[in-house]
């Protein structure tokens, strides 16, 4: 645009915002095996905390069974202990260089204890996106001081508003989602 300001750019950093929810949903469990339940867990490896998948392979053989496969026999042990501690509720069985994970059947209280996760991590992205919206506003701010005229202030604040509008709206429908997943029996 002529006056510099590109609603785009601000759009992309709130989708990216929504990105970043989903990756956060996808490691919520829902009782089916899935392996991005474990993409977030970090493990002491080599002298520095390394993700599960850099030290071992994640696979799904059956719906409600995880299996990883360490690399390194050496890196066995730290692989269990960091799964043990990943609040997931999982008990992992090692057998040899491979560690088995079934997944028990998830409680009503679990569910509603994940159910409440899944509203913190809804309301992180919301927070993101309203500090997008926020950098927005004061670019705008600025740019008026700098000669951008009122009426084009306020048209580009409207813009910046809708689509703050449209994307928490997106999150609201993400979290409904998530919520009836990890709610079905």
């Amino acid at each position: 645009m002529a006056d510099g300001f590109n609603i785009a750019d601000y759009r992309k950093r709130m989708d990216g915002a929504v990105a970043a929810l989903r990756t956060e949903f996808s490691g919520l469990r829902t009782g089916r095996a899935n392996t991005a339940l474990l993409d977030n867990i970090t493990v002491s490896a080599y002298g520095s905390e390394m993700p599960l998948n850099q030290v071992a392979n994640v696979t799904v053989p059956e719906a409600r069974m995880l299996v990883v496969s360490v690399w390194d026999k050496s890196q066995v042990g730290p692989v269990e202990k960091a799964l043990r501690q990943s609040n997931l509720g999982i008990n992992p069985v090692v057998d040899g260089q491979t560690i088995r994970i079934p997944m028990p059947p998830l409680t009503e209280e679990r569910r509603r204890d994940l159910t409440k996760i899944a509203g913190t991590y809804s309301e992180n992205a919301k927070i993101a996106v309203r500090n997008v919206r926020r950098d927005a506003m004061e670019t705008l701010k600025k740019a008026e001081k700098d000669g951008m005229s009122e009426d084009e202030r306020k048209a580009h604040e409207s813009d910046t508003q809708k689509a703050t509008d449209a994307v928490i709206a997106e999150i609201e429908k993400n979290l409904e989602t998530k919520t009836a997943e990890i709610m079905k029996v």
